[in-house]
């Protein structure tokens, strides 16, 4: 055991001028740590409830007012897309696309053709493990309740689920479910789609480097003011909380996300039942942990997050190998399967 030496007398004035000196070089060193930063821009970092969920923005600007009036910026912006894409308001523009299924085609806004548009080319990707219409299967389960529908139920709305049933017309703007009851859920997309936005209104605003953290759904460009890469953690699927890492990693130019079974899901009678649903079964997806999926775009790593969880490690591995992706699966009891090195990962 390492104690405390008790100092002699004779030796006080020595250890008090190592100290002052100690003290001194730290002050060196905070002063050129200042002037360092001031060199290479304010970081300024804002977090708020959107989405339903936490976003933070942090940006590297020369000037701070320029950063305040940005992030702002991004997060209005974000409001309105949540307005827009919010699966339980009645007000969406979501809700009137549902409103309407089996019945006429609905004039949409360019946001909304856009992600969905994204949403069916990762459809067809992953087969149909990630599906957006899912939303009659997402209604049935409550994480709260902690109750499990009805299997008659979950078979019932497993016919209203297929995402060849979306109707595109980008000559007329229009969207059109083709059975009556279908419904869209955009959840498995719509924070990675919005991280995207928000590094787009960043860059214009001429902001020299940002992360966009939007829960799960990470996407980042250039570097912190001091110069270092960001540094992004993944969370251990069996932790305790968000701060019970796994793994950490740099991140540039590039996005992350991550999909586990320990977001929102309850146990009982000693199984898991989570929030990522199988448009297959109903149920939720076969237990895999937690996966992340690096990508340049965070739509695609938000999407693809989700179809590669419900594809499990073998198959969801593959999928992103031949995507020219990286990948890394956690499972509940420790394993780790990747789609080869990830550069700078380090685990813990």
């Amino acid at each position: 055991m390492i104690g405390l030496r008790k100092i002699k007398p004779a030796n006080r004035d020595n250890v008090r001028r190592q100290l002052y000196l100690a003290a001194g070089l730290l002050l060196c060193l905070f002063i050129f740590s200042i002037l360092t930063s001031c060199e290479r821009g304010h970081l300024l970092r804002k977090t708020t409830i959107l989405m339903d969920t936490i976003v933070t923005i942090t940006v590297v600007s020369d000037s701070r007012l320029a950063a305040e009036e940005a992030i702002e910026h991004v997060f209005k912006e974000l409001k309105r897309l949540e307005d827009s894409f919010n699966f339980y308001s009645e007000e969406s523009e979501l809700s009137m696309i549902n409103r309407n299924a089996g019945i006429r085609p609905v004039k949409v806004s360019e946001d909304m053709m856009d992600i969905l548009k994204k949403a069916i080319y990762v459809s067809q990707l992953t087969g149909g493990a990630f599906d957006i219409t899912t939303g009659p299967i997402t209604r049935l389960w409550d994480f709260h309740k902690k109750d499990i529908p009805d299997e008659r139920k979950i078979r019932e709305a497993l016919r209203l689920v297929g995402y060849k049933n979306i109707i595109i017309n980008e000559r007329n703007s229009t969207v059109f479910l083709k059975k009556k009851g279908m419904l869209i859920d955009l959840g498995g997309i719509a924070k990675g789609y919005g991280a995207d936005r928000a590094i787009e209104i960043l860059k214009a605003k001429g902001m020299k480097a940002a992360l966009v953290a939007i829960a799960g759904d990470i996407r980042a460009y250039g570097f912190k003011n001091n110069g270092s890469p960001w540094i992004i953690g993944i969370r251990a699927p069996r932790g305790k909380g968000d701060d019970d890492l796994i793994a950490t990693l740099p991140l540039k130019d590039s996005a992350i996300s991550t999909s586990g079974d320990y977001e929102r899901f309850f146990i009982k009678d000693g199984k898991r039942y989570h929030h990522i649903l199988n448009p297959v079964t109903g149920y939720p997806a076969d237990s895999t942990g937690g996966v992340s999926v690096i990508a340049d775009a965070g739509y695609l790593t938000d999407s693809l997050a989700t179809g590669v969880f419900v594809l499990g490690p073998e198959k969801g591995i593959d999928l992103l190998r031949k995507l020219n992706l990286k990948g890394l699966f956690i499972t509940e009891d420790g394993k780790r399967f990747s789609t080869g090195d990830i550069n700078g990962i380090r685990f813990k």
